[in-house]
């Protein structure tokens, strides 16, 4: 069974940080392009980060790039999202998100249930 359990969330301050995990189990991590994604109360979701199968690559929406970072560790099927210097703005659920192709399976999207951060003062 394929898993993405997201933790890590909660509310902080401005100007605090959060490290978000992602735990994915049932599918080859290694193989998969990773990325975070957050929903905010009458928006659409966006996409935040993403980080390539080796980690060698990532991209940034242009609201966090600075602040957030991606990464990932293969050996443990964990990717990680550093938020820093957080706002007010971004405050959402944010969500990881799995890409990838297999010989079983092709072409596949997985998701998980989301993890609710909230910055407030």
């Amino acid at each position: 069974q394929v898993q993405l359990e997201e933790s890590g969330g909660g509310l902080v301050q401005p100007g605090g940080s959060l490290r978000l995990s992602c735990a994915a189990s049932g599918f080859t991590f290694s193989s998969a392009v990773m990325s975070w994604y957050r929903q905010a109360p009458g928006k659409e979701r966006e996409l935040v980060a993403a980080i390539t199968n080796a980690g060698g690559r990532t991209n940034y929406a242009d609201s966090v790039k600075g602040r957030f970072t991606i990464s990932r560790d293969n050996a443990k099927n964990t990717v990680y999202l550093q938020m820093n210097s957080l706002k007010p703005e971004d405050t959402a659920v944010y969500y990881c998100n799995a890409v990838g192709w297999s010989s079983m399976v092709k072409n596949y999207n997985y998701w998980g249930q989301g993890t609710q951060v909230t910055v407030s003062s």
